[in-house]
């Protein structure tokens, strides 16, 4: 499977540290390098945001899975991203 960002996706990136967005594209790598990546993420239950989220320290990467294509929707903090 396959990932791509989105343009709020990119501004929410561009906001952090170098280090930060290294450490979440080598974990976007492994995610979606493995068989499964779903088997990583958690199915969100209210779906304003997105379907699915990963868990990469203290960010939430949340994103939708449309025809075998993720599509990266928002990264940022646990603490600001679900408001």
């Amino acid at each position: 499977m396959q990932y791509i960002l989105t343009s709020s996706a990119i501004s929410s990136l561009k906001k952090l540290s170098i280090t930060d967005r290294k450490r979440i594209f080598e974990k976007l790598d492994f995610f979606f390098a493995s068989d499964n990546p779903l088997s990583f993420a958690k199915h969100l239950h209210e779906s304003e945001l997105g379907s699915y989220r990963f868990r990469v320290g203290d960010f939430r990467i949340v994103f939708d899975v449309k025809n075998g294509m993720a599509d990266i929707l928002v990264i940022g903090n646990r603490k600001d991203i679900y408001k």
